[in-house]
């Protein structure tokens, strides 16, 4: 076998990593165009959770999203404008309404 072949073999990946343009810069994503509103869904805190609920929560507080949150259980403190969580208890009353 030629040299020059084994040559070109290993330099080709190399080179495909290399790049003429600059790193693009990184913007921080849009706002989140709905945010959330606990203070209407607070007469659902006694309920019995349910999908329909939960439903009904999500439509009251303007909220994009829904976060369950059963009994003993470990969450994410990340914080988004646009989510409701319903937190409840062992018997399925919903105990808490927060947005986040």
């Amino acid at each position: 076998m030629d040299i020059r072949f084994f040559a070109i073999a290993a330099v080709l990946p190399l080179a495909a990593c290399a790049s003429s343009e600059a790193p693009a810069e990184t913007t921080p994503p849009p706002p989140a165009e709905m945010t959330c509103s606990a203070d209407p869904a607070q007469s659902f805190v006694g309920q019995t959770a349910t999908p329909d609920v939960g439903a009904a929560v999500v439509k009251a507080t303007g909220a994009r999203t829904l976060r369950w949150g059963p009994p003993r259980s470990a969450m994410t403190m990340d914080y988004r404008q646009d989510r409701v969580n319903v937190l409840y208890d062992d018997a399925y009353k919903i105990t808490q309404i927060s947005c986040g």
